[in-house]
């Protein structure tokens, strides 16, 4: 009787790009190599904090990949300083090896200090999800028109290319910069106490309309306060809808709140805040 194939699983090395690139083009027909290979080369040179995994997870048998979860590991400034977290993306396993699941994921979600989130869950995957720990932590989105909201006094809004004559975190800089170059448009909304950082990613709702996902910010009630000024400014940059990430309509915004529309999920310490996306597949891999 033959042996069954040795399984294993580790680290996804630089060595392995190619390999689990095709692995990924099989498990969702929807994407192209080239956009996986895009998006490895992104998690290549993206600052993944000291000793976490550069790419994530994979399953091997007989050193042939057949399993295949990314991680992306980021250092996120908070109001109260700076939190580890995870997204778990872009998971697949070949079909003869899916009872060996299991042991992908309980190597990536082993670590209690750090906070793992799925932004994207297919809906037949939602029970595995919650069977992992994770909780809900927005069931829906609101689509706002910010540049309606009340007015923040003595508020204004520039550019990461105009150094903001207020205190900022060095951090909040260096995330506003990354997320530029990953195509986000990068503000600060400057008050006389501090300027607040801000990042939205261009979207067209039903393909069609311009508006900006909320992807960045302290607090959502930071996003509240500036919504007048940061509205007015996205209008004027022909984006007056916003996308929040939300459990129900947001008092301070005007908008349509869709329930069950894009649900996202933690596990670990630290609970999300609505809006923020920093670091995640939606804009490092693209939507």
């Amino acid at each position: 009787m033959p042996s069954l194939p040795k399984v294993r699983s580790r680290q996804i090395e630089e060595a392995d790009i190619d390999g689990v690139a095709d692995l990924l083009t099989r498990g969702f027909r929807v994407r192209s190599c080239g956009y996986w290979r895009g998006a490895l080369g992104r998690l290549g040179s993206h600052p993944t904090p000291a000793g976490l995994p550069k790419f994530g997870y994979l399953l091997e048998s007989d050193g042939v990949p057949v399993g295949v979860l990314l991680l992306i590991f980021s250092s996120i400034p908070t109001r109260d300083g700076v939190t580890t977290r995870c997204n778990v993306s872009s998971w697949y396993v070949d079909p003869a090896f899916r009872s060996q699941a299991p042991l992908l994921v309980s190597q990536a979600l082993k670590r209690e200090n750090v906070t793992y989130v799925n932004i994207s869950p297919a809906v037949h995957t939602r029970p595995i999800v919650e069977a992992q720990g994770f909780s809900r932590y927005s069931s829906g989105q609101l689509v706002a028109l910010p540049a309606l909201s009340r007015s923040a006094g003595g508020a204004r809004v520039v550019g990461i290319e105009t150094p903001p004559e207020a205190h900022f975190e060095p951090s909040e800089l260096e995330l506003l910069s990354v997320h530029q170059e990953y195509g986000c448009l990068s503000l600060w909304c400057v008050t006389r106490e501090r300027a607040h950082p801000f990042v939205f990613m261009p979207r067209r709702v039903k393909g069609v309309i311009p508006c900006a996902q909320l992807t960045y910010c302290r607090d959502i009630e930071e996003f509240v306060r500036f919504a007048r000024p940061l509205g007015t400014y996205l209008a004027g940059h022909g984006r007056p809808f916003v996308i929040v990430d939300a459990d129900g309509p947001i008092p301070g915004l005007l908008g349509v709140y869709r329930d069950g529309k894009a649900p996202k999920y933690f596990k670990g310490p630290q609970r999300p805040s609505f809006g923020d996306l920093a670091y995640t597949e939606a804009v490092m891999f693209g939507l």
